[in-house]
């Protein structure tokens, strides 16, 4: 008798709980296929985009190689084209890649004054990364010093000499060779010694520091 009893309430249960289900359906039957709809095109379309950005991924970095291999062969105005094409009509990383690399192409080319402005335009362009601006005014920097007064090279990069800047060296070395040039040896003189007092100052920058401050040493032009 127990075991009628149990296979009845059993038998109620099911039909209670389908009796749920289906008033359950009736009601949110297609919430719940709308989600899964949702679901399944997220995912097609997740799929989809990672395959878009490996293959231009791709693309864009042979295209970036094959200009490096221009310049790498003398070709630097065809180089030059594939890098404005690149600048253009590539995506993530590469079109800002490819703007640094022209301006050191014009550099080594021989135009000064374009390769600054090129590293300039870059260096005040906010949508690239902060990094990469700061090394574009770097580069614009070590370019003035040959062809710019001291106060010009300051105003690219004494912002980047502060202690804890990643780029603090550099910026240092650039302004100490700024002032070198400008025959103010004292200013040098103050540059060249912040990076000898810098422990973290990579090897070779102290070396080129400290053979900097030798030389004011011996013109006796400061203290």
């Amino acid at each position: 008798m127990a075991h009628e009893n149990d296979s009845f309430i059993r038998e109620v249960n099911e039909e209670l709980r389908s009796e749920q289900l289906h008033t359950a359906w009736r009601r949110f039957g297609r919430i719940f296929i709308g989600i899964a709809v949702l679901i399944v095109l997220g995912t097609a379309g997740y799929r989809g985009y990672e395959y878009w950005h490996n293959r231009n991924a791709s693309i864009y970095g042979d295209k970036f190689l094959a200009a490096l291999n221009l310049a790498k062969d003398g070709k630097t105005d065809q180089a030059l084209s594939a890098l404005e094409a690149l600048e253009k009509d590539g995506s993530g990383a590469y079109p800002v890649l490819a703007r640094m690399r022209a301006a050191t192409l014009l550099a080594q080319k021989g135009d000064a004054a374009g390769a600054i402005a090129a590293f300039r335009q870059v260096s005040k362009d906010t949508s690239v990364p902060e990094i990469v601006r700061d090394v574009a005014k770097m580069r614009a920097a070590f370019l003035l010093i040959d062809t710019a007064p001291y106060d010009q090279v300051s105003a690219e990069v004494e912002a980047l000499s502060t202690p804890g800047h990643a780029l603090r060296q550099s910026a240092r070395e650039a302004l100490g060779l700024a002032a070198y040039k400008a025959g103010d040896m004292v200013k040098a003189k103050q540059w060249f010694q912040q990076i000898i007092d810098d422990a973290q100052a990579p090897r070779n920058v102290a070396n080129r520091a400290q053979i900097m401050l030798d030389n004011i040493a011996a013109s006796g032009k400061a203290p």
